[in-house]
């Protein structure tokens, strides 16, 4: 069950809305993150150098620390 146990106030049944419609709108960018990774990894069209970006993932750990 991935819901809130059931309700007992109005504040617990406007957080249990809160959660659903984030879990859905969370579930959504999931999935599209997903489907746009696999076109990418699985394309023949795309640049076969565009998933090799080494520097830019070396900058963007380091640059927080």
């Amino acid at each position: 069950n991935l819901g809130l146990q059931d309700s007992s106030s109005p504040l617990m049944e406007q957080l249990n809305f809160f959660h659903d419609h984030t879990l859905l709108i969370l579930t959504m960018i999931t999935i599209l993150v997903g489907y746009i990774m696999g076109m990418l990894m699985f394309n023949k069209f795309t640049n076969r150098y565009l998933l090799h970006g080494q520097t830019i993932e070396i900058i963007w750990t380091v640059l927080p620390a």
